[in-house]
């Protein structure tokens, strides 16, 4: 009995918490920190506060520039500032006080303002700068209430299902715009390939046709002959063709086994003989 009634002389305040001392109801200025404090029992009365991080997680509906609903889950991580706890105290009240009151309110309308400066597309793209634009403007709101904001998160974000099924066709369009230009881009490179090469073949042709002589076609005919002789078929039969009297025919010579002129010699008539004889 002894000991309850010293222990009422006492209170502890415990690592993470300040105590907020009330005189017969009615807050005093000064917080009382960790450790052991004397106090006047029924005079003084201690509510304890945790001023250790907190962590709430808010859904929240915004709409964007562009008229798009948003629907984010938040991370807040906050704590109450430890000098300010008596006051907290008595303007708001204790932790569920002060997150029913003061914090899912205030993310919530942060949320729609900040929202509702970019579009849609923007919130997904420029996801860091919305989330810092979110901090700054919860930041600055909350501090008023003496709470202090050490982190916030955008857990998820989404969006209707009309506006996903939006996105998807326009990426699906955008799919298909730039596989038609790419055919479109290789067709072109190809036309000009086909070109390129009808030109380099004409020019082949050209300094070809520029360069070609007898001689030349001869030296080439010479180069791919296989030493074989052609076999020519007439009235006669098959026969192989005679270089040699081809050779000689193309010189002007006269060719060997062919009909000559008479010859000068011919033989004495038998008028002339009989008139000769003794």
């Amino acid at each position: 009995m002894i000991l309850v009634l010293l222990s009422s002389f006492f209170v502890v305040i415990n690592a993470g918490e300040r105590g907020v001392l009330m005189r017969f109801g009615q807050v005093q200025p000064l917080v009382l920190d960790e450790g052991l404090h004397t106090i006047i029992p029924i005079v003084n009365t201690v509510q304890k506060l945790s001023v250790r991080v907190q962590n709430q997680e808010i859904s929240a509906e915004a709409s964007s520039r562009d008229l798009q609903e948003v629907y984010t889950d938040v991370a807040l991580n906050w704590h109450i500032v430890p000098t300010e706890a008596n006051v907290i105290f008595q303007e708001i009240g204790d932790k569920f006080a002060i997150v029913q009151r003061i914090i899912n309110p205030a993310v919530e309308e942060v949320l729609k303002a900040a929202m509702a400066k970019y579009t849609a597309e923007e919130i997904v793209t420029r996801r860091n700068e919305v989330k810092a634009e979110v901090d700054d403007l919860l930041t600055e709101r909350l501090a008023a209430y003496h709470i202090a904001v050490d982190d916030i998160s955008l857990v998820h974000v989404r969006f209707s299902n009309r506006f996903r099924d939006a996105v998807e066709a326009k990426q699906i369009a955008e799919q298909e715009a730039k596989r038609a230009e790419f055919v479109t881009l290789k067709a072109k490179q190809e036309a000009e390939a086909q070109l390129n090469l009808a030109k380099g073949e004409a020019e082949a042709q050209r300094l070809l046709r520029e360069n070609l002589t007898p001689e030349m076609l001869q030296r080439q005919a010479i180069a791919k002959w296989n030493g074989t002789l052609p076999l020519i078929v007439g009235s006669e039969g098959p026969k192989l063709l005679d270089l040699n009297r081809l050779i000689q025919q193309s010189a002007g010579l006269p060719t060997v086994g062919s009909s000559t002129a008479e010859s000068p010699t011919a033989e004495p008539s038998s008028t002339e003989s009989a008139a000769t004889s003794p």
